[in-house]
Formats: C-alpha cells, structure tokens, sequence
C-alpha cells in the first residue's frame, strides 16, 4: 500500500459507503415507482458536496457537511425510506467531524427504527459495519499515528540532545586548545625573538632561553594529548546516555527494555557507535510500532577483535522478513563498516550485529 493511500484510505472508505448508499437507493426508488430526475439531481448533488468536502481547506468542510446533512434530508423527506442509509452515513460523518467519544456511536443504532420490522437485522448488520470502520479510524489509526508521530518526535529530540552535547564537547575542547596551545606558542615565539636577538651578543643567554623554549613547547603537547585522551570517554558516556534514554522512553509507554554491556565500551571507535546508535533506535522504534511487544532487551558485547550488538524483543515476530527502508537502511550502515547483520523472526523479533573494533 503506498504512502499515500496509508494517509488517505479512509477517504476512499467513507466514499465508497457513500456511492454504494446512493446506488442502494436509486435502485429501490426504481423498483418502486422509477427515478425521476428529481432524484437524479439530488443525488449527483450530495455526491457533488461530498467530493468538495474533500478537496475544502479544514475550516470549511463542516459547511458542506451541514449542507449535506440538509441536501440528505430532504432527499428522504421527500422520497421516503430508499435513501435512509444515506442518513446513517451523514449521521456518522458528522460524530466523527466532532471526534465525539466512543460511546456516542452506539447510539446510531436507534437509527434503525427508521425502518420496518422486516429490515431492521439488515440495517443492524449495515451500521454494526459503520460502527466499526469509523471507530477503527478514530479510536485505533488516528492513536496510532498520533503515537507514531510522538515516538518520531522524541527520537529526534533525543538526536538533538546528544549532538547539542557533542557540540559543546567540541565547543570546549576548541577552548582549551586554544587557551592552552595558543598561550604556549605565543610565548614561545617571543622568546625566540629575544634569542635570535641575543644569539650573536649573549649565546649562552640565547641557549638559556631556548632551552626554555622546548620545555614549554613540551609541556603544551603533554597538555593537549591530556585534553584529547578526556574527549573519548565523552562520546563514549553520550553514546550509553542515548541508549539509556531509550529504554527509559520504552520503560514509559509500558514496554520492558533494559540495555546490558560487557566489556570495554571505550575501545569502540566513532563511526562504530554511530552503527550501533542508529540501528538501535530503527530496531527498537519498529519493536514499539508493530511487534505488541512487552519487552525489548539490548546486549552490547566487546570482545577481543569484534563487537557483538543484538536487540530483540518478544512480540509477535512475523514469517517473513521484508527488506524495507528500515531494514535495508540497517543493513546498509553495518555493511559500510564492514560488519554483518542477521535477522530472525520466529519468536519475537531479533536483529543481531557483529561489528569490527
């Protein structure tokens, strides 16, 4: 199904009930008595409404549905009971406009003594089947992707989070190599002028100060190597908060998920983490949005040459395994390290990694 069908199924949903109601009665209306063309033009009317609605900007659409609320009583006042499903559908349409509770929809069902004895199963059967489709779309699609777009918004937010922080890491680190190295060779460049002046007239002065020279420069570069051996743990400690902050995220919308490491987490270069971080989260989200699971579990394993990643969750699996964007996209990172990526899919699903140190 494409994407833009996903957006606007329901559209086509609620249209189709529509012509099928519309077809319904011009067909009873010519086993009675005929189609006059009365009927004709009220019915293409209320169609003709139906797909402006459509097309109508937000603020506008309850216009035309009002108007077809009218347009569809009139055509029953005035044609009797043929088109009276068309006054369940306006009836729904209309608790659906004002996201009324779930409740409310049941009452549709009075709507059935609007016919005979002998009809009322069939409309009952006809709005037990608008109950659902509307209440599906309300109640269970639109939660859905409202949950959808939370989740989307807080991964993204947590993104930010870890690279507002990678920034002010970088940020300091331009500091402190500046404050440091730049006080350093600024020194050290205006005692070398000195000597160069004193060299001829004073050598051993001028030996003095270069000598003075070295040291300094020596103790910068022991200065930066200690301010670049602090940045890696940084990243290492951003790396696990993200992580951490998706299974606390999980732990919230009431999925058990807990991340277990073993080794030296140190060791584990950049572009590596990156892997690891952004198939966690494609692997975990999948997880929340499709498996029903009650818990995900992440392992981090560093061995002696290789890093073992896995992240499985116990739901309800699938048979078989199609390579979308999200897969594809895993598969793709782990391959441009040089690493490989299985999946499986028999009881619950689980993604597991083996990636180069």
């Amino acid at each position: 199904m494409g994407d833009n069908l996903k957006a606007n199924y329901f559209i086509l949903v609620r249209i189709i009930l529509m012509l099928a109601f519309c077809f319904y009665g011009l067909m009873d209306k010519a086993n009675d008595t005929g189609v006059s063309v009365r009927v004709l033009l009220l019915v293409s009317f209320i169609i003709a409404l139906m797909a402006l609605r459509e097309f109508a900007k937000k603020e506008r659409q309850l216009f035309f549905l009002i108007a077809m609320a009218i347009a569809i009583g009139v055509l029953v006042g005035l044609e009797g009971s043929s088109f009276v499903l068309l006054l369940y559908f306006i009836a729904f349409e209309l608790l659906a406009w004002f996201g009324v509770k779930l409740r409310w929809y049941f009452l549709a069902y009075l709507l059935i003594f609007l016919k005979g004895d002998e009809e009322m199963l069939t409309h009952f059967i006809i709005i037990t089947m608008m109950i659902v489709c509307y209440t599906q779309h309300q109640f269970v699609f639109l939660s859905m992707q409202k949950q959808l777009l939370l989740d989307t918004i807080s991964g993204q937010q947590l993104k930010r989070d870890i690279e507002n922080k990678e920034y002010k890491v970088q940020a300091d680190l331009s500091q402190a190599l500046h404050d440091k190295l730049g006080h350093s060779i600024n020194g050290s460049i205006y005692q070398l002028e000195a000597s160069k002046v004193l060299i001829s007239k004073d050598p051993d002065r001028a030996g003095d100060i270069i000598q003075k020279v070295i040291d300094n420069l020596r103790t910068g570069m022991d200065e930066i190597r200690a301010i670049l051996r602090k940045e890696r743990p940084e990243k290492k400690k951003m790396a696990l908060l993200q992580l951490h902050e998706l299974m606390a995220d999980c732990n919230d919308k009431g999925v058990a998920a807990e991340l277990v490491t073993e080794g030296d987490l140190s060791v584990i270069p950049n572009n590596i983490w990156e892997v690891i971080l952004d198939n966690a989260f494609e692997a975990v989200t999948n997880s929340m949005k499709y498996s029903k699971c009650k818990r995900i579990d992440v392992n981090l394993v560093v061995m002696n040459k290789m890093i073992r990643c896995s992240i499985s969750d116990d739901g309800v699996g699938c048979e078989n395994i199609v390579d979308g964007m999200g897969i594809s996209g895993m598969r793709s990172r782990v391959r441009s390290v040089g690493g490989s990526i299985d999946f499986e899919a028999e009881a619950g699903f689980k993604v597991s990694m083996l990636l180069p140190i």
